[in-house]
């Protein structure tokens, strides 16, 4: 869709403002002046964004360094409208994400979004924008917490903590490709068989005591786990894990990401290691993101997406974010 014009004749876009932390009703369509890129910066016209539990820590109020109003979005897809300093070619398809979008700046809820030029990757692929709208923060967040996190190597095992998160369909994906043997939790047993259906070895559904299960499947542990779920199942993640094991602390699916009088001699089991990740545009290397799609393109990998809705459904599509109820990516095609 093309930019719009107000009564005064100047050019317009529709974009999802939140005015104040709150409930969805929070989150209003507006038409809001075509921004205008500074040298340095791109203007993309999105034709797609994915949905992410950082959106939802803003809208409640629970995320630091938010400025309001603001349009919302931490990553964005589509093609490039505008770039002053000729850093891109206009029509060249590109993804976007993290840097400050949506909060220090507008982001991608919206018809176009002005971005950072370094934190726009190039690509080129005939994947319908609905797919390609879910790929930025999940694989980059997948592909960081594997490699950057946890130095995953073919033929170890991993557990997911948080297995039908997008950001755990897409580790699933990605660790099965590297010949890891992967566990995944639910606490849904329906959606088991979506788990299965990925490739993931061993679905186990989330009972508060996952370690007793994976010890049942390996005595030892686990060689690596990735935490989505937050504090609350952290301890319970870390004993799942072998002595010598790394657990990478990466999501908040819970909403609780501190850990009250911290104590590491008595929270961290001997000899288990805990590392973090939380990356940005330049961690997901261009060469990742072009084999990712190639594979998806072939059959080879898949992208998990829940759902996908128009723009005007925004508020629908957060509910269900917030109540848990997606199995993989919501995406908004534009």
């Amino acid at each position: 869709m093309s930019c719009s014009e107000n009564i005064m004749g100047e050019p317009t876009m529709r974009a999802v403002v939140l005015d104040a932390p709150g409930p969805v009703t929070n989150l209003h369509l507006r038409e809001l002046p075509l921004p205008l890129p500074a040298r340095g910066w791109v203007r993309i016209r999105v034709k797609a964004f994915g949905l992410n539990r950082s959106e939802l820590h803003t809208r409640l109020g629970l995320a630091e360094g938010v400025t309001l109003p603001r349009v919302l979005g931490i990553e964005a897809t589509g093609i490039v409208d505008l770039a002053p300093g000729g850093e891109f070619e206009e029509g060249q398809q590109v993804m976007t994400m993290m840097g400050g979008m949506g909060r220090v700046f507008d982001g991608g809820y919206a018809e176009y979004a002005c971005v950072p030029e370094g934190q726009v990757i190039a690509f080129h692929s005939e994947l319908d924008w609905a797919v390609l709208g879910a790929v930025p923060e999940m694989l980059q967040t997948a592909f960081g917490s594997l490699s950057v996190g946890l130095d995953i190597q073919p033929g170890q095992t991993l557990l997911i903590r948080g297995g039908t998160s997008s950001v755990g369909m897409a580790a699933a994906v990605l660790a099965k490709r590297k010949g890891v043997r992967v566990l995944a939790t639910t606490r849904n047993p329906a959606k088991a068989e979506s788990l299965r259906a990925i490739g993931v070895d061993d679905v186990l559904v989330d009972d508060g005591n996952v370690a007793t299960q994976v010890h049942a499947l390996l005595p030892d542990g686990v060689d690596a786990a990735v935490e989505l779920v937050g504090t609350p199942t952290l301890p319970d993640t870390l004993r799942a894990t072998r002595v010598h094991g790394t657990v990478c602390f990466t999501g908040m699916l819970s909403n609780e990401w501190s850990v009250k009088d911290f104590y590491p001699i008595d929270y961290i089991p001997r000899g288990v290691r805990l590392t973090s990740y939380a990356g940005e545009a330049d961690d997901l290397p261009a060469d990742v993101l072009r084999g990712f799609l190639e594979d998806v393109a072939a059959g080879r990998a898949q992208v998990p997406v829940d759902r996908v809705y128009e723009l005007g459904d925004i508020r629908e599509a957060h509910q269900r974010m917030e109540d848990g109820a997606a199995t993989g990516k919501l995406v908004v095609r534009i």
